[in-house]
C-alpha cells in the first residue's frame, strides 16, 4: 500500500536534516509548496547518490536502479519495485534510510503541482542520466580523466540543481519575471557547480577510503607528478588540485552574481542561496590555508554565517561585503 500524504510528508521532514543539516536549514527557509518542492527533489538526488555510492552494488545493477528511479515518476509499480530493490543496499545509515523508503519521498512528490513536478522530473531524470553514464564509464570506480571530464560530471550531479532551482523560483516567485528568470539560468550551472567543487576538494581522501571515487582528473595530476594511484595511496597532490581550487573561486564569484540577481524582495530565496555560498567560501578559504588538509568551519562560525546573512539579505552591498570578510578570515559575532 502507498504511504499516506501526511504520513510521507512527516518521513521527508524527519529525515531531511539526517542526510543534510546544511541543506535542511536552507530549506526549512522556504515558504510552501516550494519549500516542499525543493525538499522532495533534494530528497530525490540523495536517493540517486546513495545508488551512485553503494559500495556492494555492481555498476550493472546500479544503471538497473538509476532506470528504475527514472522511471518511478510516472509510475507507482516502479516505485514500489524500486523500493523493495533497495532494501538490502549498504552505504552511510541515513542515505540506508532514505534510499528504503523512497516510495514515502515519491508519494511526498506527487502532491507538488503538475508544473512543479514537471521541473523536479525533468532535472533530476538528467542528473540519474548522467550517474548511470559514469558508473557504465568505471565500473570498477569513478577515475575523472580530464578536466572537461569533470566539467560534464558536475553539470550532471549539481549544474542540473542550478537549473531545478531557477525554474522553481521562476514558477514560484511573483518578483521573478521572466527576464530576471533568463539572466539568472545564465549563472544558475555556476551556482551549484561551486558548491559541489568546494566539497569535491574538502572530500578527496574520503572519496577515495570510502567511495572508491576520485574526481581530481589523472592529466592534471599526471601534470604535476602525481597519479590516481597516489591520491589511493593517501597523498594528494596541492599543485594538481590548484587547478580545481582557482575553477571554484571563478565559480563562487558567479554564484556571488548569482544571488544579487534574485530580487531583493525575494528574502527566502536569496537566503536560502546565501547560505550554502557564504559556508562554501569559508570552506574553500580554509582548504587553501591549510595546504588542502581535511578542514571543517566551526559551529561558532555557521551560526554567525547564518545572523550575518539573515541581516544582510535585504541589501546588495551588505551581502557583497559579507562575502568579502567570509574570505578573509573566520567569521564571529559574539
Amino acid at each position: 500500500m502507498a504511504p499516506g500524504h501526511d504520513e510521507a510528508q512527516s518521513f521527508c521532514d524527519e529525515i531531511l536534516p539526517r542526510v543534510s543539516r546544511t541543506f535542511a536549514l536552507s530549506i526549512r527557509l522556504l515558504p510552501g509548496t516550494l519549500g516542499d518542492a525543493v525538499r522532495d527533489a533534494y530528497l530525490l538526488c540523495r536517493i540517486a547518490d546513495t545508488i551512485e555510492d553503494a559500495p556492494e552494488v555492481s555498476a550493472t545493477e546500479k544503471a538497473a536502479l538509476f532506470d528504475l528511479l527514472a522511471a518511478s515518476f510516472d509510475d507507482d509499480a516502479t516505485t514500489k519495485l524500486l523500493t523493495d530493490r533497495l532494501a538490502t543496499i549498504g552505504g552511510d545509515a541515513a542515505h540506508v534510510d532514505l534510499a528504503r523508503h523512497t516510495d514515502y519521498v515519491m508519494a511526498a512528490y506527487g502532491a507538488l503541482p503538475d508544473a512543479t513536478r514537471a521541473h523536479v522530473r525533468r532535472w533530476v531524470r538528467e542528473m540519474i542520466g548522467g550517474m548511470r553514464k559514469f558508473v557504465l564509464a568505471y565500473p570498477n570506480g569513478i577515475r575523472i580523466q580530464s578536466l572537461d571530464e569533470y566539467k560534464e560530471y558536475c553539470y550532471y550531479v549539481a549544474g542540473t540543481v542550478g537549473f531545478l532551482l531557477t525554474d522553481l523560483w521562476h514558477e514560484h516567485s511573483r518578483t521573478i519575471d521572466e527576464r530576471r528568470h533568463v539572466a539568472l539560468r545564465e549563472r544558475s550551472r555556476a551556482f551549484a557547480e561551486a558548491l559541489q567543487t568546494v566539497n569535491i576538494l574538502k572530500d578527496v581522501a574520503r572519496d577515495a577510503t570510502h567511495e572508491n571515487s576520485i574526481y581530481i582528473p589523472e592529466q592534471l595530476l599526471r601534470r604535476h607528478g602525481s597519479t590516481h594511484a597516489s591520491i589511493l595511496a593517501g597523498a594528494p597532490n596541492g599543485a594538481a588540485l590548484e587547478t580545481l581550487v582557482q575553477l571554484a573561486w571563478h565559480d563562487l564569484d558567479e554564484a556571488t552574481s548569482y544571488l544579487l540577481t534574485l530580487p531583493r524582495r525575494a528574502v527566502a530565496i536569496r537566503l536560502f542561496c546565501a547560505l550554502p555560498l557564504l559556508f562554501a567560501y569559508a570552506t574553500l578559504r580554509d582548504l587553501t590555508r591549510s595546504s588542502h588538509a581535511v578542514t571543517k568551519i566551526s559551529r561558532r562560525e555557521v551560526k554567525s554565517i547564518a545572523v550575518l546573512s539573515a541581516l544582510s539579505i535585504w541589501s546588495n552591498s551588505a551581502v557583497r561585503w559579507l562575502v568579502k570578510r567570509t574570505r578573509k578570515g573566520p567569521v564571529a559575532v559574539w
